[in-house]
């Protein structure tokens, strides 16, 4: 079922964002809530909420429905926030990018790439504590559809679904993300075909039925090991895979 993936438990990620990023999202959240906007969280933010691990990337990211879009930007504009686009341009299609000193809210209702709009699927993932605020994140289903998309010259978001898989691969609701797929699941299998490599263990987990789908070679029902570390540190010697994984180098 679309939502019903467990977030982490702990939520000591939110102690790597200042105190006044806080308090900006803060009140946009408090704002969006008042004039009764529905909204989730995604970005960073909602990634460590299933993964444990978070990246400051100074930016907020809040999706909603597109007939809720226009009054989402007007609460950024009258909370004093300026839109980005003067500053940097960037596809208004899909995104309104408001921001104060250095810190950016991006209020987003459809895929980057043009390929869907937020709808209410995408606003049924589960809760979690923000700093005493109960707020929405975007259901895994929809961040890993999303991600797996993202494979531009200077940014590819395969590591946050590589985390993903890792964290709650087994409690997704699969039958559901490759109907929404639909002919892009050689994409899925792509990713899931470098899951396997670098996390045999933990890629045995996923259902039989996926891989048989895919057509692609299932991990062998022998021990194997949660991560390969080796094989991890030649894609990134930086430890942003698995909990806690120091990746050695490769030799």
């Amino acid at each position: 079922m679309v939502g019903a993936v467990a977030v982490a438990q702990s939520s000591n990620w939110t102690e790597v964002v200042p105190p006044e990023q806080w308090q900006l999202y803060d009140t946009v959240m408090e704002e969006a809530r008042r004039r009764q906007i529905p909204f989730a969280l995604g970005g960073a933010f909602a990634l460590a909420s299933y993964v444990g691990q978070c990246r400051n990337t100074k930016d907020l990211d809040l999706y909603v429905l597109p007939q809720d879009r226009d009054r989402m930007i007007q609460t950024l504009t009258d909370l004093g926030l300026r839109d980005y686009h003067d500053t940097k341009p960037y596809d208004r299609w899909w995104i309104y990018r408001g921001f104060r000193d250095t810190t950016i809210v991006d209020i987003i209702w459809a895929m980057a790439n043009h390929r869907q709009q937020i709808d209410e699927l995408w606003m049924s993932g589960p809760e979690i504590d923000l700093h005493g605020r109960r707020v929405k994140v975007l259901p895994a289903e929809a961040m890993i559809w999303d991600k797996m998309y993202i494979m531009q010259r200077d940014r590819c978001d395969w590591p946050d679904v590589l985390n993903l898989l890792y964290s709650v691969g087994s409690e997704v609701d699969w039958e559901y993300l490759l109907c929404r797929m639909g002919e892009d699941t050689p994409v899925l299998a792509g990713v899931l075909s470098v899951f396997r490599w670098i996390s045999p263990g933990r890629a045995r987990s996923l259902p039989q039925w996926l891989w048989d789908r895919l057509k692609l070679e299932p991990p062998p029902y022998v021990p194997l090991p949660e991560i390969e570390p080796r094989r991890v540190s030649l894609l990134d010697t930086r430890p942003w895979y698995g909990p806690q994984l120091e990746s050695p180098r490769a030799v």
